[in-house]
């Protein structure tokens, strides 16, 4: 009669209770099937504080969720930090800013910046190297239009769908609002992608956003922000209104903080595992204006 059981060798390399994995985990953190998006934060934010999930995952998860909530107009590039050729002057004359902002993608306007008739690749601009009597509005690829109300969810579906890159957001005028691409809906959710050629000693930071309303990136320094808006943020302990927000909450700014101020209201509109990247800054006393004027490259 054999023996059915397993040898002893076999047994001792078979753990009677093998490790869970991560999901396993996770499921048993849930004792409930979370009712709202806030209740599955709040399981997900169990689920870090238990070292289920570390900083980077969470934030990542929580960017995933975020996607499917943000629309175009609040990540976008807006119009007064958009670089665009004009089709109407030659190659020549626009190389050296294509290759000093050394983007890949340029949108291309014809009359006003508001006519925006196609996207140029710079890597097309070999053929120009070939044939110098190429016309740049040959190069043309079709731009995409797309509203500000536009989910990024859906947006990041259609840029994978269409192999597309990048899209002009419009206006409820038809006017040209801002540009986005694909990298940053990504980067909603994996944080900032740097490349070689970011720069981190941005001179311009303030960006006008609408009546009594601005964007402002958060390493924004203090002094020039009280400057341009006439508020006392303190400048002694904090370099960046980035930093100062990170000092008055106590812990890194995540997405949806609101500080009240001198008058000004502060949303962070992007941050990533480590900071803040993009803030909204209103007014709260209609018909204030900034203590300074703000450059317009528009």
């Amino acid at each position: 009669m054999s023996d059915t059981s397993p040898s002893p060798a076999y047994a001792s390399r078979t753990p009677k209770n093998p490790p869970r994995t991560f999901f396993e985990r996770l499921s048993a953190l849930i004792h409930r099937e979370p009712e709202d998006r806030e209740d599955l934060k709040a399981v997900l934010e169990a689920a870090y504080s238990r070292d289920l999930l570390d900083a980077e995952a969470l934030s990542m998860i929580e960017g995933v969720l975020a996607v499917s909530e943000l629309t175009a107009g609040d990540i976008m590039i807006p119009r007064s930090r958009m670089d665009m050729l004009e089709v109407s002057q030659p190659i020549d004359v626009q190389l050296p800013a294509i290759i000093e902002t050394a983007h890949s993608r340029f949108p291309v306007f014809e009359d006003s910046r508001d006519n925006v008739i196609g996207i140029l690749l710079a890597k097309d601009l070999l053929r120009y190297m070939i044939d110098r009597e190429l016309d740049l509005r040959t190069l043309l690829r079709p731009a995409v239009f797309i509203p500000e109300s536009k989910r990024l969810n859906v947006l990041l579906r259609e840029f994978r769908s269409n192999r597309n890159h990048i899209a002009i957001v419009v206006d409820e005028h038809g006017g040209t609002a801002g540009l986005i691409t694909i990298e940053d809906v990504l980067e909603q959710i994996v944080g900032e992608i740097e490349d070689e050629f970011d720069d981190a000693a941005v001179e311009q930071s303030i960006f006008p956003d609408g009546k009594n309303r601005w964007r402002v990136m958060a390493l924004t320094n203090i002094r020039r922000f009280n400057e341009t808006f006439g508020s006392s943020l303190d400048d002694d302990e904090y370099d960046t209104v980035g930093g100062w927000m990170a000092g008055i909450l106590g812990r890194i700014p995540r997405r949806g903080d609101r500080i009240e101020r001198d008058d000004l209201r502060i949303d962070v509109i992007r941050a990533d595992a480590r900071r803040a990247l993009w803030l909204r800054v209103s007014r709260l006393s209609a018909g204030a204006a900034p203590a300074a004027v703000l450059p317009n490259q528009g």
